[in-house]
């Protein structure tokens, strides 16, 4: 992979940056809560890049004024989930719809496998390609580890 050396699940911002420390985290969802955002923390096993829709774990949390409610519901999802993908996503409700305006990688397997890129070469020139991941080749729960 030149374009991603490490290998490493690139979704959201700062994917490409160095895991970031609990503290960081906390800085990104006061700047988030100043800015008026409703912080959700969501999970998976399955990466995939068409898999938007994650697993939530609780209710998003509107009206929420300190990080702290924000890093409780992170650490209680790590606990149960620790060898799943887990991001925070922050959703921007002023204009009168939910979108999403900051979403992070927060948690990660130790060992992240990586995808298949299949190539199919079809009628004329036309070539399609399609991305599996190599972890999906095992049962939903079971994918990073015992």
């Amino acid at each position: 992979m030149l374009t991603n050396p490490t290998g490493r699940l690139t979704q959201g911002q700062f994917s490409f940056l160095p895991d970031l420390s609990d503290a960081e985290i906390a800085l990104q969802v006061e700047y988030g809560l100043a800015k008026g955002y409703a912080w959700s923390v969501e999970y998976t096993d399955d990466p995939h890049p068409r898999n938007t829709y994650w697993e939530m774990f609780g209710h998003p949390m509107f009206d929420l004024k300190d990080a702290a409610g924000v890093l409780m519901e992170l650490r209680s999802c790590r606990q149960s989930f620790p060898r799943h993908y887990i991001r925070l996503q922050a959703f921007d409700a002023t204009r009168g719809v939910e979108s999403v305006a900051m979403s992070f990688i927060v948690n990660r397997p130790a060992e992240e496998p990586g995808f298949l890129l299949e190539r199919q070469e079809a009628e004329g020139r036309t070539v399609r390609y399609s991305s599996r991941a190599y972890a999906a080749n095992a049962p939903e729960g079971r994918r990073y580890g015992e």
